[in-house]
């Protein structure tokens, strides 16, 4: 007889076979791991193109395409598992956008020759030739900024439409509001053939689980299969009832919003089924046990960022029972994981030490931790009030949103700070009397020019987003779309719109270097320092001087004076952009895993980097700032640094604690979180880590293909990672001590 413990034993060992095999099938993945499963031999799908320019826009064009990639995805049923339904394939990958596409597409020779017959502007994901922004790109470039124009949903739905209504109840919604809307039947009729397209893919998963149950011979498993079979026919058009069925329906939405635009969003997870839970439970209809399992299989079916615990509206705990099962289901299944532990001092303390004992057990990088106060409080400095303020769950890699109210553009739009430098650089040289009073003008100027571009490509985003790409997905579960026939871009009631900074310890060290080398000790002539960077340090002796500067994260350094002053600038600066009424941009730190491009992109920095090399991650200090006592400093200096306004400037750590649980460990990692966020922290993401182990997968990844490390705000299998990628986890390794 099969126990759930043998069943987790076997899904995991088939996890690590297809975390291999996929790495086989698309290359490296600097990417978060989403729980996709291997493609089969012969996937293939051929994209129908609506546009001019052999690419496909719009209501007609997204539905078109999505229902063909959904309809090629064949159904996966694993006899192990009580949930079914995997995702393979993204439709981003048709839209000709080489940063997604993966190996087996561009191996692939038919499907290849297809797109390049199509087209020959294949590559482009916006609709230029309707919506052109020629006159932005000169400065985007200049300054290295990522504009956010056609970015992936980065936005939160409200599952809680998807429970009440069901698929069938979507269709039933969608009918009642066209008859309400006339003149908006592109955008009903794209909504119902999507909706249409998710009822046949759990049809196949019905005749599928249909097919196994004739050949299983374990009894325990063909009774599983016959439940799974169940389930699925009454959430086919039927809303979920019960847990099993709510799991089952989040794993099914999850495949569906995947596969369309690479959404990673989920929902405060221990609130939302609770009620499923305790009425189950109180009608004997469910165990502690299999609520365990049943969320294990959940979290292997796809990684999303679910959050737990926290405060509500009137501040009280919303810490449950379910809570505590869904840490120990984590823990059951032990893979790559997104979920954050929201922390108030108000909380259950208990749990917040269950949530450090499984990051320091399990060593994976799970789960991560956000301060409900500061979040909450920064949030409303934006007009918001508290009740929305605390509906604001993290649903993303370093950021928050309002699920089904809120169109925020999060994670995709940042300003490489370190090149807006290398602008100021030149303009001081050109004036002919440096000083680095008049650098850090000439920096405001530069940023300020290049907020004003992030503005101009936010709003060209806003206002053509549902012509290009329509979040028919998510409009499904978003307040006032299938209401209004309106985009959830078009009907949302917040334009929150993060805006991020990057390669804040880059300039913060670099400004430190020219005040205490140049014009405090001059060491280091101004002449000689544009000499060194036109010739990328050829001269070591100077690159030392320069290095050895005073860094961000010392401890009430020259380093940590210029990362304050940079972050009340920036913050100032991007608040000040004038936006239509309604939209705001919000200022953070964060440069997700783009620390190797962005360091491309710009040139030889005054403290010692030299050209091409990556720039500092997200808040972080760079690496080798300080040897003892690294840890506490590193999260002194980022907790001085919080923009202020909702956005976060994340704490990554990456450290082997020298302690064991049992030497005091835990409550050496309670006190630094606690800390953290007592300070003004936001959010933290920890890798505890086997530094010998460490050293050793980066050697041999293949020898330990379960892994996980948080390379920013996500997980993922250190196997799947690129060298540059696995390099930069190890050189942010720290000792505590």
């Amino acid at each position: 007889m099969l126990s759930y413990a043998d069943r987790i034993k076997l899904i995991r060992e088939t996890k690590l076979r297809h975390t291999l095999e996929k790495r086989r099938q698309n290359g490296y993945t600097d990417l978060d791991d989403f729980g996709t499963v291997p493609l089969p031999e012969g996937y293939e799908v051929l994209p129908l193109y609506t546009s001019e320019n052999g690419s496909f826009y719009g209501y007609e064009g997204m539905a078109e395409n999505f229902v063909r990639v959904l309809d090629a995805h064949p159904a996966y049923v694993d006899p192990a598992e009580m949930l079914c339904g995997r995702w393979r394939d993204m439709l981003v990958n048709y839209r000709g956008d080489l940063h997604y596409m993966p190996d087996w597409m561009k191996k692939n020779k038919r499907l290849r020759d297809f797109m390049s017959s199509s087209t020959e502007l294949w590559s482009k994901r916006w609709d230029e030739k309707r919506f052109p922004y020629d006159d932005l790109k000169e400065s985007q470039r200049k300054y290295n900024i990522a504009s956010g124009i056609d970015g992936d949903a980065h936005f939160a739905c409200d599952w809680r439409i998807g429970f009440e209504l069901g698929f069938g109840g979507f269709l039933e919604k969608i009918e009642k509001y066209r008859r309400l809307n006339p003149g908006r039947d592109d955008f009903y009729d794209a909504e119902k053939k999507c909706v249409l397209a998710m009822i046949r893919f759990i049809d196949r998963h019905i005749a599928k689980i249909g097919e196994l149950i004739e050949v299983e011979t374990r009894p325990e498993l063909k009774a599983s299969l016959e439940k799974m079979r169940a389930v699925c026919q009454n959430i086919r058009t039927g809303r979920p009832e019960t847990f099993h069925e709510v799991c089952q329906w989040t794993a099914f939405f999850c495949c569906f919003s995947r596969i369309y635009t690479r959404d990673g969003a989920g929902y405060q997870l221990d609130t939302l089924l609770y009620p499923y839970y305790e009425a189950d439970i109180a009608a004997g209809r469910l165990d502690d046990e299999t609520a365990k399992f049943l969320i294990a299989n959940l979290l292997l079916i796809d990684p999303h960022y679910y959050q737990l615990s926290g405060v509500d509206a009137d501040d009280k705990d919303l810490t449950n029972r379910l809570s505590y099962l869904i840490l120990d289901a984590a823990d059951l299944i032990n893979i790559s994981c997104n979920m954050t532990v929201r922390v108030d001092e108000r909380c259950d303390p208990a749990f917040l030490r269950r949530a450090v004992e499984y990051l320091y057990k399990n060593k994976n990088g799970w789960p991560r931790f956000c301060s409900d106060r500061n979040l909450c409080e920064g949030y409303m400095k934006n007009g918001v009030d508290k009740a929305t303020a605390r509906e604001r769950i993290a649903v993303g890699c370093h950021w928050m949103c309002v699920p089904g109210r809120e169109f925020p553009m999060n994670d995709t739009v940042k300003i490489n700070i370190a090149k807006v430098l290398e602008q100021a650089m030149i303009s001081l040289r050109e004036e002919g009397q440096p000083s680095l009073e008049r650098l850090y003008s000439l920096w405001e100027e530069h940023l300020g020019y290049a907020a004003e571009t992030v503005a101009a490509g936010v709003n060209l985003h806003l206002d053509h987003i549902a012509d290009v790409t329509p979040e028919l997905v998510m409009n499904l579960m978003f307040h006032g779309s299938l209401e209004r026939g309106l985009d959830a871009s078009r009907c949302a009631e917040l334009y929150t719109v993060g805006c991020d900074g990057a390669g804040l310890a880059t300039v913060a060290d670099s400004l430190a270097a020219i005040e205490v080398r140049v014009e405090r000790e001059g060491l280091v002539s101004w002449e000689e320092l544009f000499e060194q960077l036109d010739s990328d340090f050829s001269d070591e002796r100077i690159r030392g001087i320069m290095q050895s500067a005073p860094r961000y994260c010392e401890g009430n350094s020259s380093g940590d004076y210029w990362a304050k002053r940079l972050t009340e600038s920036f913050s100032r600066i991007i608040r000040a952009v004038r936006m239509p009424k309604g939209r705001r941009l919000i200022p953070g730190w964060f440069s997700w895993a783009r620390t190797i491009e962005y360091g491309r992109a710009v040139g030889a920095t005054p403290n010692g980097r030299r050209a091409g090399e990556p720039i500092s991650h997200g808040a972080n200090p760079n690496p080798g700032f300080r040897r003892d006592g690294a840890v506490t400093a590193q999260s002194n200096g980022i907790a001085a640094v919080q923009p202020g306004y909702g956005n976060t400037a994340p704490l990554q750590l990456e450290f082997d604690p020298l302690l064991s649980a049992e030497e005091g460990g835990v409550d050496v990692v309670l006190a630094l979180i606690k800390g953290h966020f007592a300070r003004g922290g936001t959010l933290i993401n920890i890798n505890i880590l086997d530094g010998a182990k460490l050293l050793e997968a980066n050697r041999d990844p293949d020898r330990y293909p379960d892994l996980v490390v948080r390379v920013t705000g996500f997980t993922a299998y250190f196997a799947s990672l690129s060298p540059e990628f696995r390099q930069l986890v190890v050189d942010r390794f720290l000792e505590m001590k």
